[in-house]
């Protein structure tokens, strides 16, 4: 695994920019970082090859989309929990599955266009082999969409200006 400190400050200003937007050329981005279009070229090779940069695609507002019902559903399991995360991953309304420590023993994060969908969703889980229960909570508002979220790659975070 990586740390962004072994990242030498290029690096860390390609995997910024690629956060913000990986939509322009190489040759705009080149221009914007003061290197060579093929040194950047190179670089970002180099990243996808060690998997810190593991594709590209479009930012979507589910939202505006009509996936006007979102939730995270605390799932609590018992047996193998890897078999029930690996059949949660698989159900198309699915955002994300994470992990977790805590109460549960996972979250998933899911969206749906109506009422109808989100209760056959929630439903769905608690129908996979080795789930117990679910707790769901209804999102109300996305103040912060996980997409937009760009690493503090300089380090500065936390410590004092």
């Amino acid at each position: 695994m990586s740390d962004i400190r072994d990242f030498d400050e290029t690096d860390r200003r390609i995997i910024e920019l690629m956060c913000v937007s990986s939509q322009g050329s190489y040759r705009q981005l080149a221009k914007q970082l003061g290197i060579h279009p093929t040194t950047l070229i190179q670089r970002v090779k180099n990243l996808e090859s060690k998997g810190i940069i593991k594709g590209y695609r479009a930012k979507v507002d589910y939202m505006r989309m009509g996936f006007e019902f979102m939730g995270i559903v605390q799932i609590y399991a018992e047996g193998n929990i890897l078999n029930v995360q690996q059949s949660i991953r698989e159900l198309p309304q699915v955002i994300g599955v994470f992990d977790v420590t805590g109460e549960c023993d996972s979250v998933a994060w899911i969206a749906c266009v109506d009422r109808d969908e989100f209760s056959v969703a929630v439903k769905s889980i608690l129908e996979i082999e080795g789930v117990k229960k679910t707790n769901t909570l209804v999102v109300l508002n996305m103040i912060k969409d996980p997409f937009d979220f760009v690493p503090d790659v300089h380090g500065k975070a936390g410590s004092p200006e």
